[in-house]
């Protein structure tokens, strides 16, 4: 019947559910990631000590998000990294983007 099927694409990400948002959000708010006002996005600044350990950063970053296709939005300036995630794929917030930001937050510390 001309290959229309019904309901999401295989394999289409989801935006979070209400439900995940009530616990996911205040979880990486306590972790300094603050919502992007008008999107549907987090945002979160690193500071570290030069741009080698920014860049090195980055680096770990940059790797992960090959690995996940999931890739920030991100700005740096010498030792200074601004980050924003959301997924394109759904128009906001999805699983992806909390991986992404636990990861991130992991590796900031390294």
């Amino acid at each position: 019947m001309g290959g229309y099927s019904v309901g999401p694409p295989a394999g289409k990400i989801q935006s979070l559910t209400e439900e995940e948002r009530a616990h996911l959000l205040p979880l990486l708010q306590n972790a300094q990631w603050i919502e992007v006002v008008g999107r549907d996005a987090i945002y979160k600044e690193f500071i570290f000590k030069d741009f080698n350990q920014a860049f090195g950063f980055m680096s770990r970053v940059a790797l992960q998000a090959e690995k996940m296709d999931h890739h920030p939005e991100w700005f740096n300036v010498y030792n200074k990294v601004q980050i924003t995630l959301s997924t394109h794929d759904c128009g906001g917030l999805s699983q992806r983007d909390i991986t992404m930001a636990t990861f991130i937050d992991q590796a900031s510390l390294m």
